[in-house]
């Protein structure tokens, strides 16, 4: 079902953006920790299209691997327990907008190796 819906991205990138330009922030630990449970849904989410995609591309591009590699880090920042803190907020923002980026790069692969070669 995750490959079914697309990503809400527009609205996630602003909240990353808006979390890590704080500079001091003063919120409640419970707001804190309802922004970073939005932030590790969406990380999820994001990693399982990276999961999807890396598993498109041929066994022998190394870009799947390194994906793999990515989502297992992911996968621990991501079982870490949340904490009411600005920190674990940011933490969980740097590692969306990092799921972007390699997400951004396996959908330019794989549109790539979807591409029929040309003779000349």
């Amino acid at each position: 079902m995750d490959a079914e819906l697309p990503l809400d991205r527009a609205p996630h990138e602003a909240l990353v953006t808006a979390v890590l330009a704080w500079k001091d922030p003063d919120l409640a630990p419970c707001d804190y920790e309802q922004i970073a449970l939005q932030l590790t849904g969406h990380a999820h989410a994001v990693a399982a299209d990276i999961r999807r995609l890396a598993a498109a591309l041929p066994k022998s591009d190394g870009r799947g691997a390194l994906a793999e590699v990515i989502l297992r880090e992911a996968d621990g920042r991501l079982s870490a327990p949340l904490k009411g803190t600005a920190c674990c907020v940011q933490n969980r923002a740097r590692l969306v907008r990092a799921l972007y980026s390699r997400l951004d790069r396996l959908t330019e692969a794989v549109v790539a190796a979807r591409q029929p070669t040309r003779r000349h």
